[in-house]
């Protein structure tokens, strides 16, 4: 099967859907969730809902077992299957954009989602919905996070309270499911920044938007791939890929620190022309630690920025495709 193949013209009859599923290290979970992914898609075309053209998208983010074998094999035995494999591991949003890349000329719309199975797959049919009733992008939002121990739904959430306070636009308990068409991923393109971080740059698009909720289960097989480290790191990710504000608190606290300097020389000048001067070791002591220790924070901050900044001036790819299923001869079908 060939890219022109899977393509269709916009607007005519029911859209196309990929389903876009990155991948990393899931050898165990999607001999489960790929049947589940294939009775989903077929269903929607059962009902006419999108077109027989609609395909499955793995995106094997240069994983170490047999994640790409496996969607080799699917896509050998089922045409609703395919799969691009990325050169190495770029991690989890570079293997979502480079899924959306590819779609975004062969679909009218796209959904992305997680292959664990924790996502329900039964908002897919609202999402369709509600594109078909004009929106543009669909948001899958977690209803509840009952599921979630008390350590996992406080910091979940305090992740995006910190982000909308920080000034990136992110929509409450969403993460990377979402409905979007293809005219939106064509601007999205046009956002050509290394740091990634796609549940903030897909709100700054624009477009008509709406909300689907539903409920997250629990991971079918295999671990998670985004502990507490990365979630935290991905957190600094979209605050300093997205907004300045961090830089612009540390200069107020810095003007705040200045001015209670000023008051400290006031005093101590005041308390020296008054012979009230005593030894200050102490005080002295934790003055100076607490104005390095902002001054070490400031400094940290600041690099952060100038080392996204050299890493967007560089320009390299955000992903590199070195293979696709549809490109490998026992994939290929005639007319």
């Amino acid at each position: 099967m060939n890219a022109a193949e899977m393509g269709r013209d916009p607007g005519q009859g029911s859209p196309v859907l990929f389903i876009v599923i990155p991948c990393y290290n899931e050898q165990e979970v999607l001999p489960i969730t790929a049947p589940m992914f294939l009775e989903k898609l077929k269903s929607l075309i059962e009902r006419n809902k999108i077109s027989d053209l609609s395909r499955i998208l793995f995106v094997n983010d240069g994983s170490g077992d047999q994640t790409w074998n496996l969607i080799r094999a699917f896509a050998r035995q089922e045409e609703h299957f395919i799969g691009i494999s990325q050169s190495r591991n770029r991690g989890h949003q570079n293997a979502v954009l480079a899924g959306l890349m590819e779609a975004k000329d062969k679909c009218d719309i796209t959904i992305s989602v997680d292959c664990d199975g924790q996502d329900d797959l039964n908002a897919m049919d609202a999402m369709v919905e509600e594109y078909l009733a004009g929106s543009e992008v669909v948001y899958g939002v977690r209803s509840k996070r009952d599921t979630d121990t008390f350590f996992k739904r406080f910091t979940a959430e305090s992740f995006y309270k910190l982000l909308n306070a920080m000034g990136a636009e992110v929509v409450y308990n969403h993460a990377d499911y979402r409905l979007i068409s293809a005219r939106v991923l064509r601007e999205l393109a046009g956002f050509e920044e290394v740091n990634l971080f796609l549940r903030g740059l897909v709100p700054l698009v624009g477009f008509s938007s709406s909300t689907v909720y539903y409920e997250r289960h629990e991971r079918l097989a295999g671990k998670s791939h985004y502990p507490l480290a990365k979630m935290l790191a991905l957190a600094f990710d979209g605050i300093t890929s997205l907004s300045v504000k961090p830089i612009r608190i540390i200069t107020l606290f810095g003007f705040f620190v200045a001015f209670l300097s000023f008051v400290g020389i006031l005093w101590a000048l005041i308390a020296a022309i008054l012979g009230k001067t005593v030894a200050g070791w102490t005080s002295m002591t934790c003055i100076i630690c607490f104005v390095s220790g902002i001054q070490l924070i400031a400094l940290g901050v600041i690099g952060e920025y100038v080392g996204k900044t050299y890493l967007e001036t560089k320009r390299r790819p955000r992903y590199i495709i070195s293979e696709r299923t549809w490109e490998e001869p026992e994939n290929r079908r005639d007319g």
